[in-house]
């Protein structure tokens, strides 16, 4: 001891706690079982919408003295709050911008946004429980140690249920931690949004009872079961005394989270619900946004002062109904479309009218019109997003090889042909990337849009479409010395 301590006597050490090397070795096994661009500032969200600087602020900063002070003196013991709203309210936007807030001032544990579009991890529950887990281990280093443990003492915990995941990776290191540290307390977040969007895992082939009429297959789990199961783990933790953390759960108001989150329905649940459109009016954000943007465009385009028209602003707020995805289509539209000149395309969108009807999205609707018959061939347009979005192969692959897959004539420029004028709608890799990288949506109500014939009209397109226009693009293909196997 004395080389490590020269000179040192009459000394004790107190409440010492060896880990053998090996034990942090185990964590190298939960890095390629996690979901990484789920997280807040992964590489994958690099263009993911944030909140435009001085807007959402009330609802930001409620949102932020909750995980501070929880409820105040309302007395309520919930740990988890459900921030809800229709589509297009901004939902994302504000948990993107708490969660950099929360991580800026050590207040963040973990963050975990799903994305039904995505490829990574983030449409499953595969890799929610170990995503979570492995940020923990970044928060500080003494649960980093707890939860190496807990691997190298469960090695099959990664082949178990999200139930039984989240106790072993989670809670008991917690546990373990807050019971014998004497260092400042562990608080802050866990931030999930976009929990509506995640996809249901199938362990069973449903298939079996086609192929073996004397046999029953098991039926499909709906993507409701999966984000119910996702409720109940995280009701677990949230109840549990000891856990630190305050959960934030964004979500559009969808039956499960509806009743989930019913205190009649389900009493056990000690939860805080906030609803977007109800609580906040974003009309003066929106305003705000659109100015500044306008402003912006201006600059770049050179443009006068004069080139928006009066009252504009005013007719797009209303337009938009509190959706801030409205907004951000416009400004997108006039900023991608090279086409036309801004004021004109401006002028177009101005002078559009909503049919009357019951539908919130009607003025979103309208304008998602506007943008898809812009197309030279609207609903081949359709038909082709349709096919990106819903067909597994296609959806999983580079934007080159849905383009050898779904032109008509190889030797064409037909995507875009087709997809030129929808840059506002789909994320279009540039020509020197679309080897590597994939077409994407920037919003999903595009696609709730598109699958909802009594709003998309004659550019609905039936999924017994998508599957047959799939399918002769494949055995075209086959056909094709051009084919490129995905």
């Amino acid at each position: 001891m004395a080389a490590i301590f020269p000179d040192a006597r009459d000394f004790r050490f107190r409440d010492i706690n060896v880990f053998p090397a090996p034990a942090l070795e185990a964590l190298k096994e939960l890095e390629p079982r996690i979901a990484a661009g789920a997280i807040y500032d992964s590489a994958e969200r690099c263009d993911a919408p944030k909140c435009h600087p001085e807007t959402r602020n009330a609802v930001q900063n409620d949102l932020y003295d909750w995980i501070l002070d929880g409820d105040g003196s309302s007395g309520s013991p919930g740990k988890i709050m459900w921030v809800t709203g229709p589509a297009g309210s901004g939902k994302t936007a504000i948990m993107g911008s708490l969660a950099d807030r929360c991580a800026a001032n050590g207040f963040l544990g973990a963050s975990f946004f799903f994305a039904s579009w995505s490829t990574s991890g983030r449409r499953h529950k595969t890799f929610f429980v170990t995503t979570i887990a492995h940020q923990l281990a970044q928060h500080r280093d003494d649960l980093q140690t707890a939860i190496s443990v807990a691997i190298q003492k469960n090695r099959g915990i990664f082949e178990k249920n999200i139930h039984v995941q989240m106790e072993v990776l989670v809670l008991s290191p917690l546990r373990e931690v807050i019971s014998r540290s004497d260092r400042s307390p562990l608080r802050g977040s866990i931030i999930i949004d976009g929990l509506d969007e995640c996809e249901a895992e199938q362990y069973h082939d449903a298939s079996i009872a086609g192929r073996h009429p004397g046999r029953r297959g098991r039926p499909e789990r709906t993507n409701a079961e999966d984000q119910l199961e996702i409720l109940q783990v995280l009701q677990v933790a949230a109840s549990d005394p000891l856990f630190p953390f305050r959960i934030l759960i964004a979500s559009r108001p969808e039956r499960v989270f509806r009743d989930f989150f019913d205190s009649e329905k389900n009493p056990s649940v000690l939860a805080k619900k906030l609803d977007l459109h109800e609580v906040y009016n974003a009309d003066a954000d929106i305003a705000l946004f659109l100015e500044a943007e306008f402003s912006r465009l201006g600059r770049r385009y050179n443009l006068p002062p004069s080139w928006i028209p009066p009252g504009a602003v005013a007719t797009l707020v209303y337009k938009a109904s509190g959706q801030f995805i409205y907004a951000a289509t416009v400004i997108r539209f006039l900023d991608t479309d090279h086409r036309q000149a801004p004021k004109a395309l401006l002028e177009a969108i101005l002078k559009m009218e909503a049919v009357a009807t019951s539908n919130p999205l009607e003025e979103l609707d309208e304008l998602y019109l506007h943008i898809l018959n812009s197309s030279p061939d609207p609903p081949l347009s359709a038909l082709w997003i349709c096919s990106i979005s819903g067909c597994l192969p296609i959806h999983d692959s580079p934007a080159s090889n849905v383009q050898a897959l779904l032109q008509t004539d190889p030797a064409s420029n037909e995507a875009e042909h087709l997809l030129g004028k929808l840059h506002s709608l789909i994320r279009i890799p540039p020509l020197r990337d679309q080897a590597t990288t994939q077409y994407t949506f920037y919003h999903k109500s595009l696609l709730d849009f598109l699958n909802d014939p009594e709003r998309s009209g004659n550019l609905y397109v039936e999924d017994r479409e998508v599957k047959l226009f799939v399918w002769n693009a494949f055995v075209r293909a086959c056909a094709s010395e051009f084919f490129i196997m995905l």
